[in-house]
């Protein structure tokens, strides 16, 4: 997919915020070996490696975009590198990933395969938003659903493969993790009105949809807004946003 760190930036301070709580759970142990999956352009991750004493921190995107602004916050000890998280190769001392793993699919494929790159004692440091279920999101699948987006779309629509909190614990428990966190969190975002939710999505949720309208891209937005005015009215409004964050060790001694 093609990103825009621009339109993604344009709510930067809502979006750090679960950051701050994903890193209230890591343990901040020196001379790590860690991985950031999903770094985006790099301001967090930096923020991440600057809390661990000299460790040595790759951030790992997809996004060439993301990558070129993240190459400006490279240092001694923190550098960053185009892949795929879903394919993270090698052996971690922590592996995080701040709002980036809901773009791989099955998750409970995923969270075991990436809980067995970690070294003993390792620890894995997640968070997903979980907000799939919301009005703005649902508003999204029925639009692309309707003519003349399903024929533009040809049929495309994605669900989250973000899975229930009890789940994830169930995954890591049985891939036998240790010291298991898991909890989702609403973030109660106030935004301006209904457009704003808009723009919000167009950040993250509506990247893959942007791909393949093309042209009709504005027209879709329009369509979108109205619909969006109509389940949202008010100004300012609530924006509750549900994130799932989870955390897991894996014992002493254990590999693979």
């Amino acid at each position: 997919m093609t990103w825009d760190p621009k339109q993604y930036h344009k709510f930067q301070s809502e979006r750090s915020a679960p950051f701050d709580d994903l890193l209230g759970l890591v343990e901040l142990r020196p001379e790590l070996k860690a991985v950031d999956l999903g770094c985006g352009t790099g301001e967090l991750t930096r923020r991440l490696a600057d809390a661990l004493p000299n460790s040595q921190v790759l951030g790992l995107d997809s996004s060439a975009e993301m990558l070129a602004q993240a190459q400006g916050f490279a240092r001694d000890g923190l550098h960053f590198e185009q892949g795929d998280q879903a394919r993270l190769a090698g052996s971690w001392d922590l592996i995080f990933s701040n709002a980036a793993l809901q773009w791989t699919e099955d998750h409970q494929a995923l969270i075991p395969t990436l809980f067995g790159r970690l070294a003993p004692a390792g620890q894995i440091a997640v968070q997903v938003p979980s907000n799939h279920t919301h009005i703005s999101h649902q508003l999204i699948i029925q639009t692309a659903q309707e003519e003349p987006y399903r024929t533009i779309l040809k049929g495309f629509v994605r669900y989250a493969p973000v899975l229930p909190i009890d789940r994830y614990a169930q995954a890591l428990f049985d891939a036998g993790a240790e010291q298991i966190i898991v909890f989702e969190k609403v973030y109660a975002h106030v935004l301006a009105d209904a457009d704003a939710v808009v723009e919000w999505v167009s950040g993250t949720a509506l990247v893959p949809y942007f791909e393949r309208l093309g042209t009709e891209k504005e027209a879709f937005l329009a369509a979108l807004r109205k619909k969006m005015g109509a389940a949202m009215p008010g100004s300012p409004l609530l924006y509750p946003f549900k994130r799932t964050l989870f955390s897991a060790r894996k014992p002493e001694g254990k590999h693979g």
